[in-house]
């Protein structure tokens, strides 16, 4: 076959052409740092990189998850701190009035003072994070408590947040266990008792006030350990969260092995590119010489 001027012409410029494309591709990964800018550079880094980011993407919701975890579980524990201190106010108190020597009026002012502790209790049952109320079971949109209504929730079902794949942790407490009340029977739990104390110290009740003390206690220890389960709960949650923090540093590792160019590499292969594009110019300017007709001009 005759190899003319023209063949040799559109072969350069092809050639030439082709590198100017792997030029531009090299220069992309440089300047994006990624090894593909669309699904057809490389179809099987494109669908590895759909399944590992979407990997990613649930170890991120794990992660959020674990926020509200820690969230409820917190905030829980801090709320029943305050609860352990109220109550251990109001033993102080009914000790101070169980004396014999204090009189009907001195007691009535004591009265009082469990009164707003009283109602303090009922806040810190009906304690409210992000909106939801933590004392009431899975029933997070109504408050469990209503003294005025005579209303205390007996809602006992947990809230269950899914901390890693396929494993739910409870993050809520058994709030019966803790403010109990029963309006057909009201001397039990713990704002039955409180309630029953109040009477006892205006002097309508049946009770004596010294018999309150250990029920006081009793519902102290409740709360303890309650606390302590809680407590449990929570080193469960801290261990989850370290594993999930290392499936979310092996899931970028690994999305960035499949996706992320190396940019030495890129660099050297860009300046050989660079260094065979030069020399093709070269070879094309040798091929196309000036004609006859150039010099009959």
């Amino acid at each position: 076959m005759r190899v003319t001027q023209n063949m040799l012409s559109n072969n350069m410029l092809r050639h030439i052409s082709d590198s100017y494309r792997r030029m531009d591709k090299t220069q992309e990964q440089l300047t994006t740092g990624k090894k593909i800018s669309r699904p057809s550079d490389d179809p099987v880094v494109a669908m590895k990189g759909m399944a590992y980011r979407t990997g990613l993407t649930e170890v991120e919701q794990f992660k959020r998850n674990l926020s509200e975890a820690y969230n409820w579980v917190e905030n829980s524990d801090a709320a029943l701190d305050k609860a352990t201190s109220v109550l251990q106010r109001i033993r102080e108190l009914t000790v101070q009035a169980s004396n014999d020597t204090l009189d009907a009026s001195q007691k009535a002012m004591i009265g009082e003072e469990v009164t707003q502790l009283k109602e303090h209790l009922v806040s810190i049952a009906n304690t409210q994070v992000a909106g939801k109320y933590i004392f009431n079971g899975n029933d997070t949109k109504n408050s469990p408590v209503d003294l005025e209504k005579a209303k205390i929730s007996n809602n006992s079902n947990y809230v269950s947040i899914e901390l890693s794949k396929g494993i739910p942790v409870s993050v809520n407490i058994n709030a019966t266990k803790v403010f109990t009340y029963n309006t057909g029977s009201p001397e039990t739990g713990l704002f039955g008792d409180i309630q029953e104390l109040e009477k006892a110290l205006n002097g309508t009740g049946t009770m004596p006030i010294a018999s309150f003390i250990d029920k006081l206690e009793s519902n102290i220890n409740n709360i303890v350990g309650e606390r302590a389960e809680l407590g449990a709960r929570y080193n469960r949650i801290e261990l989850i969260d370290a594993r999930v923090s290392e499936q979310e540093v092996i899931a970028n590792r690994v999305l960035s092995d499949n996706e992320d160019a190396e940019i030495e590499r890129v660099i050297t292969d860009l300046k050989m590119q660079e260094s065979v594009h030069r020399a093709a110019l070269g070879v094309g300017a040798r091929i196309v010489q000036p004609s006859l007709l150039d010099f009959l001009r």
